[in-house]
């Protein structure tokens, strides 16, 4: 620890600056920020760390589960102030990771767009907004929209300028004409972020090095292709995409895919693709889609929103997944219905290790009927089984 500037016994401080930063950059950002008060060896050290993480999101959480939207507006305008004035006083040239999570108000769209540019002035690696806080009924609302800006895309040089931003660059006065570089961006993940499909287009044939990509509220887009043989994306989700009807995925490197609300998904080229979550019960896509996927044998994770399902012999005739050890099912079950159809999935994964169920209700009932037992079969790789949702009903009882 650092008592004094002629302190002998201060072994940390003697290490060069480089070190420090790294230990720093392993903190959160106010924990290396307040290192600034040990001595004046460490008063500027956090201003070059290269990972910026401010994230609002705890307490935004408990100002709205307090239904206190002034003091939501207000804590909202003191995070802009304090995500500003940490921009203001940060020196790093490049950054690995720039993270916003905080929830989204009319007044922080223009800080918003100016935090954007600031990552991308500096090269960042892995860019994460999430605007949404833990406030999902925001994705519904329209008043409250933050669009991608495309002049950020149309300020860009695609391959980028070679030389960095200079180290004294504030970005809340640069220059109109910035042009930004994207080619270091490995992760981008957007969420209450409306992105368009010439934006998505963009990034998938300007960032070379993208891996994950993350799209949380897509709009006015019915057709989305993710193809490209060279692409290097190994994780890709696609929520909240309210209008897409057809969504083709050809990714060689693709090991995640998680999608949603789609009437077609069509997969091709997805040789390492081993973990799969898809949304199956609120519209017109169905499990029977899923039987047509050449990939269900590769499987290792397999997430299932499910809906409707009772009368449905689709189940029963579903084909072997032999490399399947976790399957998550959430199921929102209709009054008394049995839920005896899903086993056939657990049948159909002989080496299971994992099962959960999480149920939920469109309506609470309890019946009295008789619980039937007749669907037996072992499983001697299931090490943990997760009911989350049980009521004690007929139904539920009857699965267990």
């Amino acid at each position: 620890y650092c008592v004094g500037d002629d302190d002998d016994d201060d072994r940390i401080s003697e290490l060069p600056d480089d070190i420090l930063v790294v230990i720093l950059s392993l903190l959160s950002l106010k924990e290396a920020a307040r290192t600034s008060i040990l001595c004046s060896r460490w008063i500027n050290l956090w201003k070059h760390t290269n990972s910026l993480d401010f994230d609002a999101e705890e307490a935004m959480c408990k100002l709205a589960r307090a239904r206190a939207r002034e003091l939501e507006e207000e804590e909202g305008l003191k995070y802009i102030e304090w995500v500003n004035s940490v921009l203001q006083s940060h020196k790093a040239v490049t950054l690995k990771e720039f993270r916003i999570c905080f929830d989204l108000s009319e007044p922080s769209q223009i800080a918003v767009t100016t935090w954007l540019e600031y990552a991308l002035a500096r090269r960042v690696q892995r860019l994460e907004f999430d605007l949404s806080a833990a406030n999902c009924s925001r994705y519904f609302r329209a008043d409250l929209n933050y669009v991608f800006p495309q002049e950020l895309l149309m300020e860009s040089n695609g391959v980028g300028s070679t030389s960095p931003p200079p180290s004294d660059t504030c970005i809340f006065n640069h220059h109109p004409r910035t042009r930004f570089d994207f080619k270091h961006l490995k992760a981008l993940s957007l969420k209450f972020v409306t992105v368009t499909r010439e934006a998505i287009e963009f990034f998938l044939n300007n960032c070379p090095l993208l891996e994950k990509l993350v799209v949380h509220k897509i709009t006015k887009i019915t057709n989305l292709e993710i193809c490209g043989s060279s692409l290097v994306l190994k994780h890709l989700e696609l929520w909240y995409c309210f209008d897409l009807d057809s969504v083709k995925v050809s990714a060689p490197n693709l090991t995640s895919l998680s999608v949603n609300l789609f009437n077609e998904l069509i997969l091709e080229n997805v040789p390492m693709l081993d973990e799969l979550t898809v949304s199956c019960g609120y519209s017109e896509f169905s499990v029977e889609k899923l039987l047509l996927y050449s990939c269900i044998s590769q499987l290792e994770s397999l997430h299932l929103f499910l809906n409707k399902l009772e009368g449905s012999t689709v189940l029963c005739n579903f084909p072997e997944m032999p490399r399947l050890k976790k399957l998550v099912i959430d199921y929102w079950a209709h009054g008394e219905e049995s839920l005896i159809a899903l086993t056939s999935l657990i049948r159909a994964s002989p080496y299971l290790q994992q099962f959960v169920l999480k149920l939920g209700w469109l309506e609470i009932s309890r019946s009295d009927r008789e619980v039937e037992s007749n669907v037996r079969f072992p499983h001697e790789h299931l090490k943990v089984v997760n009911f989350c949702g049980y009521y004690g009903r007929s139904s539920d009882v009857e699965f267990v």
